[in-house]
């Protein structure tokens, strides 16, 4: 196996001295408590991964020196043990088309053309036939495939756009009106048959299974556009992509469902794989009921991080695994493989990720970028970090890692204190603060991952009395990641009174492998009797005769206190509740489209909790699937109370207050 210690060694970060607890000898200003809630789970996380584009079609054909090694990085346990995998299906331009995609992006199409096709021929191909199908396409790809398999524990297939004859526009980088459809109508089963005949051959020829396929990429954006010169030929627009409305999408995803079952594949299709959560709101509005029955898993990306939330909820009331599938940035104004910036940076989004979706998996778009379009002058006047993993795409047969190099930057590192501690099966937890994850394994409390973006050290108290066993030996180990190491590792510190306190670096992220900590203390458990508050108008819910509304706190009313019951087991995030009345005894339903009273038990008079860990909740109903909603976003007195569907705003969060 290709081992990595000398890539690691000449990097981002040189080791320099540290005190035993890992981390600099300088005095703390800040004091910050951490305090994980087992009693509100997460699913069980399935990991970590990547979009094997366009990396991939890139250096797949390299000296295997450079290419077992780029391998190592991504999914060797040195590196950032990666786990899942996103194949990209290519769609490919006509023959005569000249290259005018990125370095790496011109993803070969799995379509063999007869001799003389031209962009104008767009009436060959039938699906199934094998005069029109090549089954040794991709290969720079599918040398990817083979190397990181036995590491891969979950495999995507996905599509930026349909192959050129399926296309409004002819070409795979987008339409000429980036807002129009671009797939053909009529290719609607074409493409479907297309994507599911190379899933199949995938399978078939590797020896993997997918789970997943995903059939669009971005669709409701205005980003995916196809420019021509005056000679005819395409100037603009360097990579696939085409727009697919709402309503498009709708049509496609009963196609490739059908189309997976004509092959027998046990693959689900996944969508809408939108750039950010919003986009994915609207996405799903516009579908159908039978349509999003037949989705088996949500996708989002999340360079947009607006309405994480909303994505979260939606996939919460539709019973569907979520996936935050794509992200990628910059973060710091040059290329730079040394500053904290690009670091950090990538740390916030995957705790707030974490933290607002509750994804089941959380993956890279494409984990190596090319050196010479990231350097100065490339995309960018300064350089860009985008990759954790930087190298030329353009290695040739005689070159090697000391002519063309990989090169690691901050995030690499940063994003082992996540990918190399929360594995797959573990199950995140609340946390009280914006700045970390928590994971507990089984019923064991094993990792908290910390972030200080702060330029002075910070004093981190654990504060572990949410576990109900905190045995005599229970510790916490740093694993410190700032401008002075990487995955350094401290004194372990003995937790006294549940409790432990360590000092962390100034822009650090730190990871803290606990032992000895485990169970919950169910005294903390959402359960008994609340005021239930409205975040954004501070009034308590009440109700008036059989309809809701909220009303100016008063302590000495029993009406505004209600029970929450837990109706399903377990401390999952899925957990159901009535919302019971302690004066009426009738509990919250949704009816006929209204937030009714009613004094009998069913799916409408269910509710699933969410929380960000900030003590407010959403309540998702099981029936439909809205939430509950001051109307209008009022803040005024008596204003009613309805159900909506998640938008994320401060009039969809209560906030629970114990009454006694």
């Amino acid at each position: 196996m290709t081992r990595i210690p000398a890539v690691l060694a000449a990097s981002a970060l040189a080791l320099s001295t540290v005190v035993s607890s890992g981390v600099p000898a300088v005095a703390a200003v800040e004091s910050v408590t951490v305090r994980p809630d087992p009693t509100y789970q997460h699913e069980p996380f399935q990991g970590w991964g990547t979009s094997l584009v366009w990396f991939a079609n890139a250096t797949g054909g390299y000296p295997d020196e450079i290419r077992n090694q780029l391998a190592e990085l991504l999914f060797g346990e040195e590196g950032l043990n990666l786990n899942i995998a996103r194949y990209n299906i290519g769609g490919g331009n006509a023959p005569d088309v000249p290259q005018y995609l990125r370095a790496g992006a011109a993803v070969p199409g799995w379509w063999k053309a007869p001799e003389g096709t031209k962009r104008t021929d767009t009436d060959w191909w039938k699906p199934g036939d094998p005069r029109f199908f090549d089954a040794s396409a991709d290969p720079r790809q599918r040398w990817w495939v083979d190397r990181i398999k036995s590491k891969v524990t979950k495999w995507e297939a996905f599509s930026n756009s349909p192959p050129w004859f399926q296309t409004v526009s002819g070409y795979v980088s987008g339409g000429f009106d980036a807002s129009a459809d671009q797939l053909r109508e009529d290719r609607i089963s074409d493409f479907a048959a297309y994507l599911t005949q190379a899933t199949a051959e995938l399978e078939r020829a590797h020896g993997i299974k997918f789970d997943t396929l995903d059939p669009f990429n971005e669709p409701n954006t205005p980003y995916w556009s196809t420019k021509l010169g005056p000679d005819g030929n395409p100037t603009g627009g360097r990579q696939e992509g085409a727009h697919m409305s709402p309503a498009l999408q709708a049509k496609v995803v009963p196609a490739v469902v059908e189309a997976l079952r004509a092959k027998r594949l046990k693959a689900v299709v996944s969508a809408p794989d939108e750039t950010n959560p919003g986009i994915f709101a609207d996405d799903w509005a516009g579908y159908p009921a039978s349509v999003r029955q037949q989705l088996g898993q949500l996708n989002v990306h999340t360079y947009g991080q607006d309405r994480r939330t909303s994505a979260r909820d939606i996939a919460k009331a539709a019973d569907k695994p979520l996936w935050m599938s794509e992200v990628d940035g910059s973060w710091g104004n040059s290329q730079n493989f040394t500053a904290m910036d690009s670091g950090l940076g990538i740390a916030a989004r995957v705790i707030d990720d974490l933290r607002e979706l509750e994804p089941r998996a959380w993956l890279l778009w494409q984990a190596i970028e090319d050196y010479d379009n990231m350097k100065p002058g490339g995309e960018s006047p300064n350089g860009m970090n985008w990759g954790v993993v930087q190298i030329p795409f353009n290695c040739g047969p005689q070159d090697t890692l000391a002519t063309c190099p990989a090169r690691v930057n901050t995030k690499f590192h940063t994003l082992r204190n996540f990918t190399h501690y929360v594995k797959p099966g573990d199950r995140l937890v609340k946390v009280n603060t914006k700045t970390d994850v928590a994971a507990v394994r089984n019923t064991e409390l094993k990792t908290v991952v910390h972030l200080n973006q702060s330029e002075q050290p910070q004093s981190v108290t654990l504060d572990l009395s949410g576990f109900g066993s905190v045995r005599p030996n229970a510790s916490v180990r740093p694993i410190v990641t700032d401008m002075f190491g990487a995955l350094v590792k401290g004194a372990a510190v003995r937790v006294k009174d549940k409790k432990a306190t360590l000092t962390v670096p100034a822009r650090s992220v730190v990871t803290f492998d606990i032992s000895g900590v485990s169970g919950l203390n169910r005294a903390g458990a959402l359960s008994g009797t609340y005021r239930l508050t409205g975040v954004q108008s501070g009034k308590s819910l009440a109700p008036s005769g059989t309809s809701l509304v909220q009303r100016t706190t008063d302590a000495a009313a029993r009406d505004q206190v209600w029970k929450l019951e837990r109706r399903t087991g377990g401390y999952g995030n899925d957990v159901q509740f009535s919302v019971v009345n302690a004066a009426t005894g009738q509990r919250i339903a949704a009816v006929d489209g209204n937030a009714t009273l009613i004094s009998t038990d069913s799916p409408a008079a269910r509710w699933v909790l969410s929380s960000t860990g900030d003590d407010s909740w959403t309540f998702v109903n099981v029936a439909t699937g809205s939430l509950l909603d001051v109307v209008g976003e009022s803040r005024e007195d008596g204003a009613r109370i309805g159900l909506y569907h998640a938008t994320s705003g401060a009039n969809q969060r209560w906030t629970a207050s114990s009454v006694r």
